[in-house]
């Protein structure tokens, strides 16, 4: 999808008068014209929170190829080299040649002097010429000049802005990882500003450069920091009119979809930890002195409940024990890969009161977010690093976001609402709440704040996003006629383990039965999951790639794990419908 973003000038922080001033431009080309203008509280924490954000943007955790310009550069000179040798030494001139080359030697000896005399001055020639030379070098420096822009300049430029959303309650801003990998969202009290003017609401995309950031980070405790988003711009005290700016971008079709994936895994069940700035710190530490060289590289939390979390690092094989405690009802362990990237929370240890894992099971998505007082920053990791937040788990299906439903309805409510719980928006509209609230998500005009459980409008773009980046996929419309089949086959059963084992068979036409089965514990979780069809065995066979009839199991089993079951008794539907009447 191309965009165009237009700014009145480039974001600059601007000192006059002891005051500094955060100017952030906001996109031009977008119907509300979003500005803000207030005084910070705690400046520190911002800048360090923003420069945190920043990290995440720039961050690539994809192997790097290596890069081999100068020995490819090196070969093709040896190959001509070569070729000319052969050439020049071919076996049936071999013979012509030394005797040139013996009459010549003769010859240059009769005229040695005269040779030498006129190399001298050829020398002295070629040196004066290097010196008048706007050619000399020039394939080693624009070798040196495009990895420059690969390695440097074009890495920051392709990032894409930061989504900045003024709302009646807040300021957040929204980011992806460069890798598409991690997400990240800082939200900041109205609380924490002395408001200076009244904010105009809405959403936009904001220049946020390196040179920005390096700004930023020149904050002090003694500076008085006001955050300005005006939509006509930023100039230097020069009397110069501000610098226009327009980026013209490809947005990639993961960026977007990704948008919408995060907001559906944000909603879904699991459990929450809370962890120590200390606890966090351990973590981080480890990390950073341990670099693992092989396979595997995992950390596998184990959780007993009102023990100390532990964490077992692989390949290592070495624990370490957290102060916090687990208060889960039930004993459990949970592997986490791709924790390198969990480096990015170092800036915010000093700064933050706690941290709040959220787990939703093996191979599932993680969140953290790291309470900074009046800031929150929400940070949600993909389930390993190669592994971008589209390419994974169909989010939006599991939510149940599966449809358009009343979706012209739920982006009235919520334009006008700004933000609202799931079950305040159902309690005003009439049905297919579900739907529309999914909907609204996928079109990105609006995301799930896991801070605080409600969904919040937010127009991704400053233009609709085309229809085949949103549209109900096939593997949707599989699950909604895999709903719709009967449940004859259906069963539930309540282990000793106080998990609900979920079966089903479906009679696929043309083809052999499937045998789908999934687990859930207590806190919503998938622990287990099988399935007969070929979809599902060609892949890792885990969450992190589900088959169609784990995902509409799924969806049917969340109407029942609230029911109260015997242990090990297996029930049919007609069984649940008895209990119900």
């Amino acid at each position: 999808m191309k965009v165009n973003y237009q700014y009145a000038s480039p974001s600059m922080c601007l000192n006059k008068d002891g005051h500094t001033t955060l100017g952030l431009s906001p996109d031009l080309s977008r119907d509300e014209r979003v500005s803000f203008l207030g005084k910070l509280k705690d400046p520190l924490t911002f800048r360090d929170a923003m420069l945190a954000l920043r990290e995440i943007v720039i961050s690539d955790a994809t192997q790097k190829k290596k890069e081999r310009v100068e020995f490819f550069a090196w070969l093709n000179d040896e190959i001509e080299r070569r070729i000319k040798e052969h050439e020049k030494y071919a076996p049936d001139l071999r013979k012509s040649i030394q005797d040139d080359i013996k009459e010549l030697e003769e010859e240059n000896l009769k005229k040695g002097a005269e040779i030498k005399e006129l190399q001298i001055l050829s020398i002295e020639i070629s040196r004066e010429l290097d010196k008048l030379n706007a050619w000399k070098d020039y394939y080693a420096l624009e070798r040196k000049f495009w990895q420059f822009l690969r390695d440097r300049d074009l890495s920051l430029w392709i990032v894409l802005d930061p989504v900045i959303t003024v709302h009646p309650d807040e300021v957040s801003f929204e980011a992806f990882s460069k890798d598409e990998s991690m997400y990240g969202c800082l939200s900041i009290e109205m609380d924490e500003f002395e408001m200076l003017k009244e904010p105009k609401l809405g959403t936009t995309n904001i220049d946020f450069s390196a040179k920005l950031a390096n700004e930023m980070k020149r904050f002090r405790t003694y500076s008085d920091v006001q955050l300005s988003i005006n939509p006509e711009g930023f100039a230097v005290d020069t009397g110069a009119a501000p610098e226009y700016l327009e980026k013209k971008i490809d947005l990639p079709e993961t960026w977007i979809k990704g948008f919408n994936q995060v907001s559906s895994a944000a909603n879904l069940n699991g459990i929450t930890l809370t962890l120590s700035p200390v606890d966090m710190y351990d973590l981080c530490s480890f990390l950073r002195r341990h670099r693992e060289t092989k396979s595997p590289r995992y950390m596998k939390w184990i959780l007993k409940k009102d023990e100390p979390i532990k964490i077992v690092f692989e390949p290592f094989g070495k624990e370490i024990t957290l102060k916090s405690i687990y208060t889960g009802d039930k004993d459990r362990e949970e592997k986490i890969w791709g924790r390198r990237r969990w480096l990015v929370l170092e800036k915010l240890i000093p700064l933050s009161k706690s941290f709040q894992v959220k787990l939703f099971g093996f191979g599932m998505p993680q969140f953290i977010i790291a309470d900074l007082g009046k800031m929150k920053m929400t940070i949600g990791f993909s389930s390993w690093s190669s592994n971008d937040w589209v390419k994974g788990t169909a989010f939006n299906i599991m939510s149940g976001f599966v449809g358009d439903g009343n979706y012209s309805q739920v982006y009235d409510l919520l334009k006008k609402e700004r933000f609202m719980s799931i079950d305040n928006i159902c309690k005003k509209l009439s049905n297919k709440n579900k739907a529309g609230i999914g909907s609204l998500l996928k079109r990105g005009e609006g995301y799930y704040d896991v801070t605080k459980d409600v969904v919040r409008f937010r127009r991704l773009c400053n233009e609709p996003i085309p229809e085949e980046l949103y549209k109900t996929t096939e593997i949707e419309y599989e699950v909604q006629n895999l709903i719709k089949s009967t449940l004859e086959n259906f069963t539930i059963r309540f282990d000793e383990k106080n998990d609900f084992v979920f079966t089903n068979k479906y009679n696929v036409r043309n083809l052999n039965a499937v045998n789908t089965e999934i687990t859930i514990d207590e806190d919503g979780e998938i622990s287990k999951l099988k399935c007969s069809c070929k979809e599902f065995n060609k892949g890792p066979r885990n969450i992190s790639s589900p088959c169609s009839h784990i995902l509409a199991l799924y969806m049917i089993s969340n109407k029942y794990t609230k029911l109260k079951l015997r242990e090990d008794k297996e029930y049919t539907v007609n069984d649940i419908m008895e209990m119900l009447i």
